[in-house]
């Protein structure tokens, strides 16, 4: 049911039924996973994010995937690293379990994960990991049918590695 995959969340997209971006606040697109989400899908998907009038960190909200090859992408904007200090890790969790709760309530079965807030917001990796396995765990501990399966399609190796540690 939990599974990694090393590559392009993008193109991995078709394995599911639903992909996650790791957007900023505004939703319109950035750097990174979320410019690469922005860029599959089209100019259609900025001119859906524009209605949604942005998200608060730790939220999570849906659109339509348009040129993507799954049907949805649910945009969560996960915290700025700043010490660990300043709720970050609680708000991490919460990226998970709203995407969670949301897709549960969509009817998604199938869901693909990127590594939340570890590019420019600077979360460490492996603390990242283990928030995001253990939230996701956690959820499936009491919503065990809600899913078929749920991945996380890594960028690079030492991620990958990261969230294989905290899968272990």
């Amino acid at each position: 049911m939990l599974k990694l995959v090393l590559g392009d969340l993008t193109k991995e997209a078709a394995n599911v039924e639903a992909i996650v971006n790791a957007a900023n606040p505004t939703l319109l697109g950035g750097g990174g996973v979320d410019g690469a989400i922005h860029r599959a899908a089209g100019p259609e998907l900025k001119a859906e994010c524009q209605k949604l009038h942005g998200c608060a960190v730790g939220e999570a909200k849906l659109t339509k995937a348009y040129a993507l090859p799954c049907n949805y992408v649910i945009h969560t904007v996960g915290p700025r690293f700043q010490g660990g200090h300043k709720r970050e890790a609680e708000l991490l969790a919460a990226c998970y379990t709203n995407t969670l709760i949301l897709a549960q309530q969509t009817g998604i079965k199938r869901l693909a994960f990127p590594s939340i807030a570890t590019g420019v917001y600077r979360f460490p990796v492996e603390l990242a990991a283990k928030i995001a396995v253990t939230t996701v765990k956690n959820y499936l501990a009491q919503e065990p049918t809600a899913f078929e399966m749920i991945e996380w399609v890594l960028f690079d190796e030492d991620t990958y590695r990261a969230y294989e540690k905290a899968l272990k």
